[in-house]
């Protein structure tokens, strides 16, 4: 396989991903996921998903699907780059092993199938959070404790966002 084919191949149907982690499970892996838009990848996205990645074996990333962007109310322009593209761009990153691009507003429905040990967002969120009304509340970290996993927060990198980039640009 060559390169771009082994970048391409991360991207896989939730089907796909729950017989491979299933696969990566029965070899003792600990699966990680996390989600977001990933609009145009930079320093922060790149050092959260690092962290993230090392809470385990494995980086499970649920991609927020162009319509589902668009819902977020990030604005009219977003997202800049198309889910095949921001897909592209994060299977080109090492420690992603497999991503899952979701039409739903939030990833409950991939974290319920797939099941993984440790689900993981920024530190704009609060693990320990429990009230689904709440801004900082994790989506899906009831349910990843009702089995055992584990809700853990990754601290942001400070001046690096896409929408700050975006104003960059049109100023």
């Amino acid at each position: 396989m060559n390169t771009l084919d082994g970048i391409v191949n991360k991207l896989v149907s939730i089907e796909v991903a729950k017989a491979t982690l299933e696969k990566w499970k029965t070899e003792g892996n600990k699966v990680v996921f996390t989600n977001g838009c990933f609009d145009i990848l930079h320093r922060g996205h790149v050092t959260y998903l690092a962290h993230a990645a090392d809470f385990g074996t494995k980086l499970v990333l649920g991609l927020n699907s162009d319509a589902s962007v668009k819902r977020q109310g990030k604005g009219e322009d977003r997202p800049i780059n198309d889910e095949e593209s921001r897909s592209l761009v994060l299977g080109a990153l090492g420690f992603i092993d497999l991503i899952v691009i979701f039409e739903e507003d939030t990833p409950l429905t991939i974290i319920s199938q797939i099941r993984p040990d440790i689900l993981v967002k920024g530190a704009d969120y609060d693990a320990n959070e429990r009230d689904p009304n709440s801004s900082k509340y994790i989506v899906g970290s009831d349910l990843v404790r009702s089995y055992g996993g584990e809700v853990k927060t990754v601290s942001l990198v400070e001046g690096f966002s896409t929408t700050a980039i975006v104003k960059r640009i049109k100023n």
